[in-house]
Order: structure tokens, then C-alpha cells, then sequence
């Protein structure tokens, strides 16, 4: 029984933050033909396992804060204000860069003056669809979210009193936040719009919402392969299950070194345990985990083909899987197929 769970946690922890999506399917197509890889499942299991799978649904959105057009052009306008920085060097985008899949292609992050974070920065893409925000799950909203690495000491550290005088010595963002908001700039505003330009960063238009929509070729045989395992031996989908790929829950998968979840509850049940990613836009995410430790997807394939870390506290799911490398390839192209393209936008030109 203990088989069939393993690789849930598979991708548990997956960061967030580099990869091409342009490249996904030759590099897929280049794949198969230099690892020979062959294709054994039947048409029934293919069918079983897709029946599975369910298209992203509509970005939620909270009722005190709904999404205009100009909120979200007021909010990508603060994402990339280095304002937001105590010493106005860093903006939102420093971390969270559109052309590294809303990461900084860092196995951890580098912060305020030069600051060495110990965890992989989070991508944005689809973290709209999260109830809860960071690798520990910190923060209850996109909202809350935006707020603390802004306030963070080895992140931003900036006082939001500071922050909020900042803005308003800029006559055009006193303008747009009475346009958008209709009063004057508040920390509260602030936070809204940066999570309501965090909403739009969305993928939802994979190649594999292309398959669940009809399209039989939109992936590979071999693909579809990785998906029976990714379904059944390998069984990915008990922890990155529901449309989003994530169950949103927490778990230990053998890394040794930081407390995870257990800094936010104080359970020692959560004793380095850590949210399980959404694989939606996946390849464009890595060096992967939380603390960027693996280079690319099939590192992490591999990582819990072997059984994951040595942590004491490792959930008992997590052992070895005995995947043959020709699953693991076939794994491997399944998830390439999650990537789909990223929502890139422009700085705009500051105020």
C-alpha cells in the first residue's frame, strides 16, 4: 500500500522558477527519440486515468476586493516599484521575474542588500488558486501575502507607514489609487492591488487542458504513458490532485535543515513539512523544492524514486518507488506537458 502512495509528494514542494516553455515539446519529441522510450498502455488505462483529471476552473476572488482593469494596471505598477524596498532597490519583480517563471532562476533567494535567503522564491503563477500563501503557508490570502516580504527584514524591509509617505509624495499614484479606490493611498489599497495583478498570473491553456478538451494529439503516447503512472504506480495524483494539480496540503519529504510548517503552527507534526505545489506551468518553476535544491523535473523524479531525504520526521509515504528509468522518462514527459505558456508583462514606465 505504502507503494502506491509514494510519489504523491512526488512534486509536493516544486518552487518555482525557470524552464522554457517554448522548447517544452521539442524537447519532449527529442526525448523520446533519444531515449527510445516505448509505449505499453491500453487504450482503457489511458481513458481510466485522464477520466481523472479536470480543467482549472475561474480564478476565485474575494468580495471586498473584485478585479477591474485598472486595479490590476495599478497593481503590476507597484509589483515593479522598487519604492517598495527600504533602500528602493528591490521591487516585487526582483524575486518574481515574468521571464523566469515569476522566480529569479535561484536555488534560494537573495534579498535586501544582499541577504541570503535559505528558501527557493515561490512563483506567482497560480497562487491565485491557493487558500493559503508561501512555502509554510504564512499567509491566508493573496493579500497578506503581498504584504510580507515588503515588511520582511531580509526581504524588503520596508515600514509600510514609509512606504504609504512614498507614495503619496507621487502625484500620478495619488491619482490612480482615488481612481481605483476612490480614497487615498492605505497600506490596505496597496496590498490589494498588488494581489489583484497577482490574480491575472494565470495558466490555464496547457497542453494538457488541450488533451482533457478533446484534442487527442495535443500530447504524446509516451506522455499519456507517464500519466497512467503518474495516476497509478507513481500515484502523483494523491497529493497533486483537485484542478489545480495540489491538495494543498503539508508535507515532510526527507529534506533535512528548516522546520516548514511547524514555524506557523508549532506542531511537531509539521516538523519540516511544506505545501505541495501546483504543477500547472511547471517547467518554467525550477530549480525545484524549497530550497531549490534540484535542478530540473527529472532530479525530482528521481529524488522520490530513491525515497526522498533522510529527515526524521519524513512522512511515511515517501519511500523508494522502484520506477525503471523508462517510467521515469515517461513521468517526465507527462509533467512537460503542464508547462503551457507564461503570462509575461512589461515593466511599466515609472512613475
Amino acid at each position: 500500500m505504502k507503494k502506491y502512495f509514494l510519489l504523491m509528494a512526488t512534486f509536493l514542494t516544486i518552487g518555482i522558477l525557470s524552464a522554457c516553455s517554448s522548447d517544452d515539446a521539442d524537447n519532449t519529441k527529442s526525448s523520446d527519440k533519444e531515449t527510445k522510450i516505448t509505449v505499453s498502455a491500453d487504450e482503457e488505462a489511458i481513458a481510466s486515468a485522464k477520466a481523472v483529471f479536470q480543467q482549472i476552473g475561474e480564478v476565485p476572488v474575494p468580495e471586498d476586493n473584485p478585479i477591474t482593469d485598472e486595479k490590476v494596471e495599478l497593481g503590476k505598477r507597484l509589483f515593479f516599484d522598487s519604492r517598495l524596498s527600504g533602500n528602493n532597490v528591490q521591487s516585487c519583480s526582483s524575486c518574481h521575474q515574468p521571464q523566469a517563471g515569476y522566480g529569479d532562476n535561484l536555488a534560494t533567494f537573495i534579498g535586501f542588500e544582499g541577504f541570503k535567503g535559505h528558501r527557493n522564491s515561490p512563483t506567482i503563477i497560480n497562487s491565485a488558486y491557493y487558500s493559503e500563501n508561501f512555502w509554510d503557508g504564512r499567509a491566508s490570502s493573496l493579500e497578506e501575502q503581498a504584504q510580507g516580504p515588503i515588511t520582511a527584514e531580509g526581504e524588503m524591509n520596508q515600514d509600510l507607514d514609509g512606504l504609504v509617505e512614498e507614495l503619496k509624495a507621487v502625484p500620478e499614484y495619488v491619482t490612480d489609487f482615488q481612481t481605483v479606490f476612490d480614497e487615498d493611498i492605505t497600506v490596505n489599497n496597496i496590498m490589494k492591488a498588488i494581489a489583484t495583478f497577482e490574480r491575472k498570473i494565470v495558466i490555464n491553456d496547457t497542453a494538457f487542458d488541450k488533451y482533457l478538451a478533446g484534442d487527442d494529439t495535443a500530447i504524446s503516447d509516451v506522455a499519456k504513458e507517464g500519466m497512467v503512472l503518474y495516476n497509478g504506480k507513481a500515484s502523483c495524483i494523491v497529493c497533486h490532485t483537485t484542478s489545480t494539480l495540489s491538495d494543498g496540503k503539508y508535507y515532510n519529504l526527507g529534506i533535512e535543515g528548516d522546520e516548514g510548517r511547524y514555524a506557523v503552527t508549532n506542531n511537531d507534526a509539521d516538523k519540516g513539512a511544506f505545501r505541495t505545489a501546483s504543477l500547472r506551468g511547471v517547467t518554467h518553476t525550477g530549480p525545484y523544492m524549497h530550497d531549490g535544491s534540484l535542478a530540473t523535473l527529472k532530479d525530482v523524479v528521481e529524488f522520490y524514486n530513491e525515497g526522498g531525504g533522510a529527515d526524521a520526521n519524513k512522512s511515511n509515504l515517501i519511500q523508494p518507488l522502484a520506477l525503471t528509468d523508462e517510467e521515469i522518462n515517461q513521468l517526465v514527459a507527462f509533467l512537460e506537458t503542464l508547462g503551457g505558456e507564461v503570462p509575461l508583462v512589461e515593466a511599466p514606465k515609472a512613475y
